[in-house]
């Protein structure tokens, strides 16, 4: 008697048949996925609803115009770059590092303008910066 049968053949796993099926699906998800855009965010800038901050002893107000125009303390200065900003800076706060630098930027100002102001205020060696914005209107109501 031979008890010895014929010889077993290796179930096989048909991977070309998953990798398609895989496929399919990962094309489905990437045509199907939605992406956040951030350009298209409504940003509407400066308006706080901060209660008004009491006046410090030695402030030095910066104010960024609509066109990039800057001044500071209500005198107008001739230049544009960070250097010609941090030179004014210094001039107007004197040797004082504790000065406290107020950025008031016009709501349609850029904001390399303001980046401008702050890399200013780091040349100068101004820690202490803040920005001023004008109430809105649940905040005035109160």
């Amino acid at each position: 008697m031979n008890f010895k049968t014929g010889s077993r053949e290796e179930p096989e796993i048909n991977l070309i048949a998953f990798i398609d099926v895989l496929l399919v699906v990962l094309i489905f998800l990437m045509l199907s996925t939605t992406y956040s855009k951030f350009t298209e965010l409504e940003l509407r800038l400066p308006v706080a609803d901060a209660d008004p901050q009491k006046e410090r002893p030695r402030q030095l107000l910066v104010t960024v115009g609509s066109e990039g125009a800057y001044s500071i303390n209500a005198a107008p200065v001739a230049g544009r770059s960070p250097e010609e900003l941090a030179g004014a800076m210094l001039a107007a706060a004197g040797i004082d590092h504790e000065t406290v630098l107020v950025v008031q930027a016009d709501a349609n100002a850029r904001h390399q303008s303001v980046i401008t102001v702050l890399e200013a205020a780091r040349r100068a060696g101004l820690a202490h910066v803040t920005f001023a914005a004008q109430p809105s209107a649940r905040a005035a109501k109160r």
